[in-house]
């Protein structure tokens, strides 16, 4: 793991400040919201599952009449084939991986159980895998898409597959997780046994990029010689996926995946990506680090970040007058402020102050 500080006082923000910040995004959601139970569009199935999981995961009741709406919308599309998306959909997959994190907070009494079992069920069959004849030796062989309508797989869509799979119960010998294992590995610049592929030994930085498949990709440009520049959302998407796989400590993926965010640790910007695609970063940055159960960081100058306090002060700074949170740099949709306040809420529920643990 990462090494930490020991510390007896408590770690993360002031309390009261997270509470007051939370209670006005929720607020703004909840005043932004259509009597019809989304939000944005009722097109935009995928922003109202992960706007529904947010507020759920800030304790708002599903007593509450607008939480019953927004839940009532999200299961008016649950498809034949046990899939939630909309009928005419191309994000089947994305869509139904949010749909079932939102529902799994809630299923405490079993409710959904049926619901998320068909879901399930349904994700599990459009992974890239030997079920559809894709061979192992496939670059697109473990990797989860939008839908499996034509697209390819990529890390984003991978990891909220994962995500629905951990929440469904999903252990780290799932073969599905293991399958999934080996196309992280080959969205990794890293060279080894677990990825051969073209661009593996290019940076060979250890950080991560959105996809080797459909002939490569990664948002934040390549080098002269064709590598695929890796940037700060996916590779802490892709180490909190190998640590939720299983994946040691020790493990070659594992610690140069490590060395890279540690060097460039930033709650300013997106490593390689500057400000776009910064409330998705930050959540991605706060889940990987409480999956890695870690409390203080030690970066590689040497500083120790306490980075719940960290990241949860820029976060306040950052917060509209509204309630809600917005990018100027508009891509992938953050300057929708509905989907970036419902991401910077999943990150404050993972910035929540809490007593350290022995330092490891």
């Amino acid at each position: 793991m990462l090494a930490q500080t020991a510390t007896t006082s408590a770690v993360g923000p002031n309390r009261e400040t997270l509470l007051k910040s939370r209670e006005r995004a929720v607020n703004f959601l909840k005043a932004s919201q259509a009597k019809e139970g989304y939000w944005t569009s009722p097109d935009a199935l995928g922003v109202s599952g992960l706007i529904t999981y947010s507020l759920l995961l800030s304790g708002v009741p599903t007593s509450d009449p607008q939480m019953e709406a927004a839940l009532k919308y999200l299961t008016s599309h649950i498809q034949p084939d046990g899939g939630i998306y909309l009928p005419k959909s191309n994000h089947g997959n994305y869509e139904t991986s949010i749909c079932m994190l939102a529902l799994e907070v809630i299923n405490k009494d079993g409710k959904y159980n049926d619901t998320l079992k068909k879901a399930e069920q349904y994700i599990r069959k459009v992974q890239w895998d030997e079920s559809e004849s894709t061979p192992r030796s496939d670059v697109k062989f473990g990797g989860a898409g939008y839908g499996r309508t034509g697209d390819r797989p990529d890390l984003s869509n991978t990891v909220f597959f994962l995500d629905a799979l951990q929440a469904a119960g999903a252990k780290k010998d799932d073969p599905a997780v293991q399958n999934a294992v080996v196309f992280l590995s080959r969205c990794q610049n890293l060279e080894s046994e677990h990825n051969t592929t073209a661009f593996a030994a290019k940076i060979n930085d250890g950080g991560f990029y959105y996809t080797p498949a459909a002939g490569g990709s990664s948002p934040a440009g390549t080098t002269p010689e064709g590598g695929l520049r890796s940037y700060g959302s996916m590779t802490y998407a892709g180490l909190k996926s190998m640590v939720y796989a299983g994946l040691s400590p020790d493990d070659p993926r594992v610690k140069a995946a490590n060395q890279w965010i540690t060097k460039f640790y930033s709650i300013d910007e997106n490593p390689g990506m500057g400000k776009q695609g910064l409330y998705y970063y930050y959540l991605m940055f706060a889940k990987t680090y409480s999956a890695l159960e870690l409390d203080h960081v030690v970066d590689s100058q040497g500083k120790s970040h306490d980075w719940r306090k960290e990241l949860a002060e820029v976060i306040f700074q950052q917060q509209q007058d509204s309630g809600a949170w917005l990018n100027k740099n508009d891509r992938w949709m953050e300057g929708n402020p509905e989907l970036a306040t419902a991401y910077v809420l999943v990150a404050l529920k993972n910035c929540e102050p809490t007593a350290p643990k022995s330092a490891k």
